[in-house]
């Protein structure tokens, strides 16, 4: 599974109805392609993966394969409860994904041993597994190095932001394991985590503004302090915004997406209004 340049993590679209909407999902994830993604994250945080039904998440996934087709790699987020998760897999490789975006496990918090075994079991399905690390799952570099004995797990999401940790992490990693920054608005924090070697990125700016996240990755430093930084003030003050902010964005572009469902709360009218001058000054940064 090669994993290039910015990585989309679509928004999953609700209609009026409530209902998963797979003709905006389709039409989402196209065009995001057109601007170049390095792989589509499907089902995944940004597509408010804690609120899909199982049904809801495999549709979401044969509507990104379908649409994909082969282009870029296809990840379907899995996780939370074991039978959950065996679940979303077993959808996952029916719908002809190519891996899984292993999400922490529901509440319990074993000991080490007991995640490894929640993560073999999931690997036994069949699709190479990024882990997810955050909130419960806080691994160290030793817990790494045998997650990666596992066959079919292939890298690491960070999503805890501790470099020094993942410093070591990346230090202690097998040849050929993939790190990548998977922090809300991870733009802010990529000069750090180049530095240490992780070069891949999840961006959320990519799913309602594309043109400003590649033009950052080609070395727009303006938009650093114009556009990302206010972003992340923006997304700071509201629990949940992480994910709001990126719907709410897509809106604005245009596409219809619906708001997100509870416990997530759509913005504010101030708020979506702050949103909309941001996009407007990244854009006009281009």
């Amino acid at each position: 599974m090669n994993l290039t340049g910015v990585l989309f993590f679509p928004v999953t679209p609700f209609g009026p109805d409530g209902r998963l909407a797979g003709d905006v999902l389709a039409e989402h994830i196209a065009a995001g392609l057109r601007h170049g993604p390095g792989g589509v994250f499907v089902a995944c945080g940004t597509g408010e993966f804690s609120a899909l039904s199982e049904a809801e998440h495999a549709r979401a996934v044969q509507i990104a394969t379908a649409t994909v087709a082969g282009r870029v790699p296809v990840v379907a987020g899995a996780g939370g409860p074991l039978g959950a998760a065996l679940a979303q897999a077993r959808a996952a490789r029916e719908a002809g994904a190519d891996g899984l975006l292993l999400m922490p496990p529901y509440l319990a918090k074993g000991p080490r041993g007991g995640y490894l075994e929640y993560v073999r079991a999931v690997a036994a399905v069949g699709l190479p597994i990024i882990v997810y690390a955050r909130d419960a799952v806080v691994l160290e570099p030793e817990d790494v190095q045998d997650l990666a004995e596992i066959p079919g797990v292939v890298g690491l999401k960070d999503g805890i932001g501790d470099i020094d940790r993942i410093q070591r992490i990346v230090l202690a990693a097998r040849p050929g394991f993939t790190f990548f920054n998977g922090l809300p608005t991870a733009e802010l924090t990529m000069p750090a985590y180049r530095a240490i070697g992780v070069t891949l990125y999840s961006s959320a700016a990519f799913a309602f503004a594309p043109e400003i996240a590649l033009a950052f990755l080609n070395g727009h430093d303006r938009l650093l302090t114009e556009f990302y930084a206010p972003l992340v003030r923006l997304r700071s003050r509201v629990p949940g915004y992480a994910v709001s902010l990126v719907k709410a964005g897509v809106r604005l572009r245009g596409l219809d997406v619906g708001p997100v469902r509870p416990p997530l709360t759509d913005l504010s009218p101030d708020h979506l209004d702050e949103l909309d001058g941001l996009i407007k000054t990244g854009l006009s940064l281009l």
